[in-house]
């Protein structure tokens, strides 16, 4: 518990300022994963509040879908099996001026151990898209309701 409380100050307090003083435009990724009964795969971090989709920032080097796919893994141990799907690019200036966020679905896929430490991930699980955790986050919610009914991604997270 320690542990994961000095891990959620050092990312707030020093991380994250500095990833936004450093970069004029950021990058990020996040996943719509569901399983066979329609679950729909959400994480929740132990720095931050709020449940939401599976994603992290793209480092400098890799594409759009590799850091997809290494935050999938790090986050949840899910292996696409098959290409993602760009379902929409937003900007999230309201959160972090500059940002923008790359929203994939993923279909066929296989999952495996995660890679990352228990202090990043405090839970992970699928929920029905009607049944989802207290805590989702509103932007959470909105991409699978949009996801759900294949209304059209607006181009503001």
């Amino acid at each position: 518990m320690a542990g994961r409380t000095v891990y959620r100050a050092t990312f707030r307090l020093f991380l994250q300022p500095w990833f936004r003083l450093s970069r004029g435009l950021t990058l990020g990724v996040r996943a719509l994963v569901a399983d066979e009964a329609g679950g729909v795969l959400l994480v929740r971090h132990g720095y931050a509040p709020g449940w939401i989709l599976p994603g992290g920032g793209v480092e400098r080097g890799e594409t759009a879908e590799d850091a997809l796919m290494r935050e999938l893994a790090e986050e949840a141990g899910i292996v696409p099996l098959e290409r993602p799907r760009l379902l929409g690019l937003l900007a999230n200036d309201a959160q972090f001026p500059g940002d923008h966020i790359a929203v994939f679905t993923v279909g066929r896929w296989r999952q495996q151990p995660r890679t990352a430490s228990a202090l990043e991930i405090a839970e992970q699980g699928f929920f029905p898209p009607d049944a989802l955790p207290e805590g989702t986050t509103g932007g959470t919610r909105r991409r699978i309701a949009e996801w759900q009914t294949g209304a059209p991604v607006p181009d503001r997270w």
